[in-house]
């Protein structure tokens, strides 16, 4: 399973108000490990950035002087994770901006694609916590604190960092990471790169413990209140199953 983590930084809040997107990180997991390849990228915007977003982000319109603009760099977006499971926090506002920004490239920019649900689909961490975790605060950094996930080089939002720290917190939420990576252990077959190791059953002493009489005659008594209270209606007494 091909999934991308992916987090975006913008001009502002209002993609209706023709807010773009000035920075794109994504981080590639493959059968839930990191395979450290991603794809980052700082975008000129052709407008300027509100200053609120700003204080977020820390990104400046002189930093972007010189950098490509989204259609530039579509193609390569696209490629990167046509097919795969987006996994975004906040999906709702990412998928806003990168469908603005897919609408406004030239005839054949992006290849066909018109809407991200053309190339991929989505998982959106910030609903999986809520639903986990109702009533917490469910930011990214509240997360982090929660999974022991360590985002101490979190000064400004960064669309490639988040996208790593994500990718930490949806394993550590969803089951945890296997503790191999792609790219160790080069050169040995599959299966002696698996963690997983089938346990043989077959000559395992098992203990086998059996009620004592009066437990039986306990449980007997126990099932006899059952049957009066549902009116003779047991499931074990109308088909005949034995109760002990």
């Amino acid at each position: 399973m091909r999934q991308i983590v992916l987090d975006t930084e913008t001009t502002g809040l209002e993609v209706e108000k023709g807010h773009r997107i000035i920075e794109l990180g994504c981080v590639e997991l493959v059968n839930r490990r990191r395979t450290h390849r991603t794809l980052h990228h700082y975008l000129q915007p052709d407008r300027e950035i509100d200053p609120g977003a700003q204080e977020v982000h820390g990104i400046s319109v002189e930093m972007l002087a010189g950098k490509p603009r989204f259609a530039e760099i579509a193609r390569e977006f696209v490629e990167f994770v046509s097919g795969a499971q987006l996994i975004i926090h906040n999906a709702d506002f990412d998928l806003g901006f990168l469908n603005a920004e897919l609408r406004l490239l030239p005839a054949g920019e992006g290849g066909t694609a018109e809407s991200i649900p053309d190339l991929c689909t989505v998982v959106d961490t910030l609903a999986l916590a809520r639903r986990l975790h109702p009533g917490q605060r469910n930011n990214l950094d509240a997360l982090c604190k929660r999974y022991t996930v360590d985002n101490a080089s979190r000064e400004f939002h960064g669309a490639l960092l988040d996208a790593q720290l994500l990718a930490d917190v949806y394993l550590a939420m969803t089951g945890g990471q296997a503790t191999l990576l792609l790219d160790q252990n080069q050169g040995a077959t599959s299966a002696e790169q698996s963690t997983v190791r089938p346990i043989a059953r077959e000559n395992l002493p098992l203990a086998v413990l059996r009620a004592s009489s009066e437990e039986l005659a306990e449980h007997e008594r126990h099932l006899a209140v059952i049957d009066k209270q549902s009116g003779g209606k047991t499931v074990w007494r109308t088909l005949g199953i034995p109760s002990g």
